[in-house]
């Protein structure tokens, strides 16, 4: 089964945009570009939230080159000129059949709300975070409030620039 796994880039106090949606105390160097390629070897497909994607589209960004992009709205509308799937039907029931189909991993791109609603379903298997060295004080939260989830972790990095990369397997109760 295809592994499905959340990445985003968080504050040391877990959100992912500030109270308006603002990126701009997001750092990118060569480390994160590095880890960046290393994830997208291994995925086929990456799902966007509606919100997410809109804010990519205003940053000049259509979709991820050589993905299936697939953004989850009730209220976009599909357009050729968009380069992604648009999906109006429930998020955990699409994915749930999206990851018994072969292919490679799944990546969830920020979106915090969808991330939760795919959490709560059981269906995230990895979460990788870059925590960025900024406090925000306030925002997006990487994960609104939901269930506990035991996570193992995988890999860490310190990275030039204060931040580090952590990335974890979402552990299962074994039934």
């Amino acid at each position: 089964m295809r592994r499905t796994i959340y990445g985003a880039a968080v504050s040391l106090d877990a959100y992912i945009a500030g109270p308006n949606g603002e990126v701009d105390w997001l750092q990118w160097n060569d480390e994160v570009a590095e880890i960046s390629k290393e994830t997208w070897k291994r995925v086929d497909t990456v799902l966007l939230g509606r919100k997410t994607y809109e804010v990519a589209v205003r940053s000049g960004m259509r979709a991820y080159p050589g993905v299936r992009n697939i953004v989850f709205s009730r209220t976009l509308r599909p357009n050729s000129a968009m380069n992604v799937t648009i999906v109006s039907e429930d998020a955990v029931e699409f994915v749930h059949k999206l990851k018994q189909e072969p292919g490679a991993d799944i990546c969830v791109i920020g979106g915090g709300e969808l991330a939760r609603s795919l959490m709560d379903a059981g269906l995230i298997d990895e979460i990788g975070v870059n925590v960025q060295p900024v406090v925000l004080g306030s925002g997006i939260p990487l994960l609104p409030e939901g269930r506990r989830d035991n996570l193992e972790l995988i890999e860490s990095r310190v990275l030039t620039g204060g931040g580090v990369y952590l990335l974890y397997r979402v552990v299962r109760e074994k039934t």
